[in-house]
């Protein structure tokens, strides 16, 4: 007998699923496939997309420098798909409500269905925690290193904690490399290392990963005694009797609290590899992907008039101050350092002008020219930014038409600088759904049979999912980045508390103990890699 026919002739004894099966032949052969159709759809959309733009292409050598690029982007998502996901199959698999391969290929397709229905609010909210110089400066051997530490930094903590079977967060991960990047960023100019990062932005995301274990072991312990209450059928609160099916009412649930965990789950989580993509795509190909040109030319002269009414306005609101000489520089300071200073309006005024002055003498933005769209670009993104931290700061008194003005401007600013190719959202569909498919089983064990002493029922497997998945949801509405892996085994957790079924401190410990180092880990490895690649 194999090695692998004894595990599981030793599982299905004790009601465990078969876990250690091999992927059939035709698993196999869909995943090169996809892998295959990925790549080359991804491939002809980037020509097709310079072409429209009016490139002409006369080396082939910066679409190998994107290609690679892209692929390590696409490498993180894959890595979050069999990292992240697995929480959301754990259940179904260990109920037997589903068997592991048609529950992974299940969970798979809904997180290629939730990317590609996502907002892409997460994606510009992870990218908003980069200082703004970095942002500006994406086609620079200095952006490229910020890309490539961020992206090297959370796989090697991803496929780190992996290893070792631990569910930890690939969000923590992702802001702790984003973090690192500022604070190095920093340093290396010669600044305090705390002035690096929006820290506003970086507390907001932090409450959002901070609470949602707590509301995720909170809430499915609530929840499980909720239903014991409601809900009197022993049989949803048994432990599944060898490969048992469970009734088919609670099987219908647990597929469906799958199903919504790994649809939220690609909602929010594909974001965050489609935001570093847009940087490397805004660094490499500007021409392209510098600036929304599906925007409709009947609205360009809107916003350009939009754009002067605005400076007008920044302008009577600082009598008697001269526009500086170098706006960009008082409104990149501004937006690093939040403190408000005489020249901020009139910089502000000066650099929508600006802006309303382009698009005027263009016409469109589809017809602003390949050499003056990276500006135009930076232009809208820092006046964005500035118009943000206005807002926020509650010392300042601005009039209440101006700030409509304002907020409205903003939202055409983002329409033009913040949006998401459609073949984008594919590609980071296709990679988020294979990494699904792939190593899944490590962290499936651990949340199915290394948390709890008992085995999980289902009631327990239903109402983590349902914590999770409306979870996620909401964070997704919100635009925040939360971590599936934390709600859903906090939530399992939760249940056998409430359950009194006894937890395996050991595991818990370890766990914490990776949800503690995530965050310092990831900080000190991309600031360390940011150093290193900004010398090459």
């Amino acid at each position: 007998m194999s090695h692998n026919s004894a595990i599981q002739q030793g599982q299905a004894s004790a009601g465990r699923p078969p876990i250690y099966g091999k992927n059939s032949r035709f698993s196999v052969m869909l995943f090169i496939l996809l892998v295959i159709l990925g790549i080359a759809f991804a491939g002809v959309n980037l020509f097709n997309d310079v072409s429209d733009a009016g490139g002409v292409v006369t080396s082939y050598v910066p679409f190998l420098l994107l290609g690679m690029a892209l692929l390590i982007a696409l490498g993180f998502e894959f890595v979050n798909g069999f990292h992240d996901t697995a929480n959301a199959v754990a259940t179904v698999i260990y109920t037997h409500s589903m068997t592991p391969n048609i529950a992974v290929m299940w969970s798979g397709f809904f997180n290629f269905l939730g990317v590609l229905m996502s907002s892409g609010v997460v994606a510009f909210g992870i990218i908003s925690l980069l200082p703004v110089e970095l942002i500006l400066q994406a086609g620079t051997g200095t952006g490229f290193a910020m890309v490539y530490a961020l992206l090297f930094s959370a796989i090697i903590w991803n496929l780190g904690t992996w290893w070792f079977g631990l569910p930890a967060s690939s969000s923590h991960t992702l802001i702790g490399s984003i973090i690192g990047v500022g604070v190095a960023n920093a340093l290396i100019h010669g600044r305090t290392g705390t002035s690096g990062v929006d820290w506003g932005q970086a507390l907001k995301v932090g409450y959002a990963l901070l609470f949602s274990p707590v509301i995720g072991f909170v809430f499915s312990a609530a929840l499980l005694l909720i239903m014991k209450r409601l809900v009197k059928k022993p049989e949803l609160y048994t432990a599944p009797k060898s490969n048992e099916k469970p009734p088919t009412w609670i099987r219908g649930l647990l597929i469906l609290t799958c199903t919504g965990v790994s649809f939220a789950h690609g909602s929010n989580d594909g974001q965050k590899g489609m935001g570093l993509i847009m940087l490397i795509l805004v660094g490499t190909m500007p021409i392209a992907y510098a600036l929304n040109r599906s925007i409709p030319a009947e609205q360009s002269p809107r916003v350009a008039a939009l754009a002067t009414v605005t400076q007008q306005q920044l302008l009577q609101l600082s009598p008697g101050v001269t526009p500086p000489a170098a706006p960009h520089t008082v409104l990149t300071d501004y937006v690093r350092t939040g403190t408000m200073n005489a020249n901020v309006m009139p910089a502000l005024a000066a650099l929508t002008g600006a802006i309303g002055n382009q698009i005027r003498q263009y016409g469109t933005v589809e017809k602003i020219p390949a050499q003056a769209v990276s500006n135009t670009r930076n232009d809208m993104y820092l006046a964005s930014e500035t118009i943000k931290h206005m807002k926020s700061d509650e010392q300042l008194k601005i009039p209440a038409q101006t700030q409509h003005d304002l907020d409205a401007l903003k939202v055409e600013l983002d329409n033009a600088t913040r949006f998401i190719p459609w073949w984008v959202k594919v590609v980071v569909a296709i990679a988020l759904g294979l990494g699904t498919m792939v190593g899944w089983r490590r962290i499936v064990v651990t949340v199915g049979e290394k948390i709890g002493k008992t085995h999980l029922n289902y009631a327990q497997g239903a109402s983590a999912e349902l914590v999770a998945m409306a979870t996620i949801g909401a964070a997704d509405v919100f635009g925040l980045p939360v971590s599936t892996t934390h709600v859903l085994s906090s939530g399992v957790a939760g249940t056998m508390a409430a359950n009194r079924s006894g937890l395996q401190m050991s595991t818990l410990r370890n766990l914490l103990m990776a949800w503690v180092l995530t965050l310092p880990v990831s900080i000190l490895l991309s600031a360390t890699l940011y150093w290193l690649f900004t010398h090459f």
